[in-house]
């Protein structure tokens, strides 16, 4: 299968723009992330990660969302600060 000289001159282009891309992004790394200070678990939700509360965590959440409800705070403002779900606010 013979290639013209504009199919040639296309093909050539987009392997330089795919060369430009690939040089562009790094790689990936692998294993697991270095940890970081106290202020990950807030990283970590701002980014859209699920965070899993220990139990010490757990409890302090609960008092802390009782008192705000009993401020009469709603529960989809607190659900927005805190980066859960109204529902999860309501099974606890």
């Amino acid at each position: 299968m013979a290639l013209h000289a504009k199919e040639v001159s296309k093909l050539q282009r987009i392997i330089k723009l795919a060369e430009k891309l690939i040089a562009e992004n790094p790689k990936p790394k692998r294993g697991r992330p270095a940890l970081h200070n106290g202020n990950s678990e807030r990283k970590k939700r701002a980014n859209g990660k699920r965070v899993r509360r220990t139990g010490k965590d757990l409890v302090k959440f609960r008092k802390m969302l009782k008192a705000e409800l009993k401020k009469g705070i709603p529960v989809a403002e607190l659900a927005r600060q805190q980066s859960v779900s109204r529902t999860y606010i309501y099974q606890l």
